[in-house]
């Protein structure tokens, strides 16, 4: 088919296929999420730590340490700083005055101690002082002198502080009894309290105090039971070194200066 009819029927097929034709499907407007507010996260209220009550150091009481010529005083005013003390080296026991305790160290032969102790005052210096009820520590010689006398000598002048004789210790054993050594408490002690039984201290001595006395607080064994420790009331005294006794003895001075902060 050609000319006019075929155009015309050309044109009619071309309508329908656009009749035919789907519509556009209508634009849609973009969807926009809802802009959400800031989530603002609510304010804590400082935390403030409860104010701590201020540390108050225990008071250092001031110890009188009687420098008369013997004893290590060194390590013994080392040890009882360390224990809390306030150290103060002394050469007689008058200038001890206004200290609230005493300390009276003794290394070698009984007599040269007590000699010596004659020059800081003597042996009445210390009875007065233990008569007026403040403490007193005596170490090894110094614990000594609190007896009646001594073998070694021998000497009769002692302190008289406690009953009884310094003896030698037996030939059965080696004398000098030098090193560590347990002890033995006896019950009520403050001056060892809280130290376990069989405490181990450092001796070196070749006399000792009879163990027989009521103030003997510690005994320790060698050769023969022997004082190891005294206390009555406000009289201490260890044949020990308690400045040469490690962790037991730093404990022992440490009660020492506790009851002098109580004196």
């Amino acid at each position: 088919m050609t000319g006019p009819a075929f155009a015309e029927e050309r044109h009619q097929q071309t309508a329908g296929e656009e009749r035919r034709q789907p519509a556009p499907a209508p634009r849609r407007a973009p969807v926009v999420a809802p802009r959400r507010a800031p989530v603002v996260a609510p304010r804590r209220a400082p935390v403030v730590a409860p104010r701590r009550a201020p540390v108050v150091a225990a008071r250092r009481p001031p110890v009188a340490l009687v420098d008369y010529g013997v004893g290590n005083l060194h390590s013994a005013a080392k040890a009882l700083d360390r224990a809390g003390a306030d150290v103060r080296l002394v050469s007689t026991v008058e200038a001890a005055a206004g200290t609230a305790a005493l300390v009276v160290p003794g290394v070698g032969a009984y007599g040269a101690c007590l000699a010596g102790l004659g020059r800081a005052g003597g042996a009445e210096a210390v009875a007065a002082w233990i008569k007026g009820g403040q403490p007193v520590l005596g170490i090894c010689v110094g614990m000594q002198l609190l007896f009646e006398g001594s073998e070694e000598g021998p000497v009769r002048d002692g302190i008289g502080a406690v009953a009884g004789t310094v003896r030698r210790l037996p030939s059965t054993v080696k004398v000098p009894h030098i090193g560590w050594n347990g002890v033995r408490v006896r019950p009520g002690s403050r001056l060892l309290a809280g130290l376990p039984e069989g405490a181990r201290f450092y001796f070196v001595h070749s006399y000792a105090a009879e163990a027989g006395d009521p103030a003997v607080a510690a005994t320790c064994d060698y050769g023969m039971p022997f004082a190891a420790a005294v206390e009555r009331d406000n009289l201490f005294g260890t044949q020990f070194h308690p400045e040469k006794s490690g962790s037991n003895g730093l404990a022992l001075l440490a009660s020492f200066v506790d009851e002098a902060r109580r004196a």
